[in-house]
C-alpha cells in the first residue's frame, strides 16, 4: 500500500504525516508513507487544497488533518 501525504510543509501538512503514520505504525500495516512538497507534483495529483492524503492513487482527504481513526479505515484495520 502507498500513502502519499501532500503539502507544502505547513502546520498541519506536518501533523498530517505524523497522524498516518502513527496510524501505519499502530495497525502494524506495511503501507510505505511519502511526504510530498512539491507543489507540481501536488497539482498533478489534482488537489488545489492541502493537506492531502492519497492511498493508493485515490484521494481520501483534502484540506483537514483526519483522524487517526479514519486513517485506520483506509488502512482496513
Amino acid at each position: 500500500m502507498q500513502i502519499k501525504v501532500l503539502g507544502p510543509g505547513c502546520k498541519e501538512c506536518h501533523e498530517t504525516e505524523k497522524v498516518v503514520k502513527e496510524a501505519v505504525s499502530e495497525a502494524g500495516s506495511d503501507a510505505v508513507v511519502e511526504y510530498i512538497t512539491d507543489i507540481a507534483e501536488i497539482a498533478r495529483q489534482g488537489i488545489f487544497s492541502t493537506p492531502a492524503v492519497v492511498v493508493d492513487g485515490t484521494v481520501k482527504s483534502v484540506g483537514k488533518v483526519p483522524s487517526k481513526a479514519e486513517v485506520k479505515t483506509w488502512l482496513g484495520k
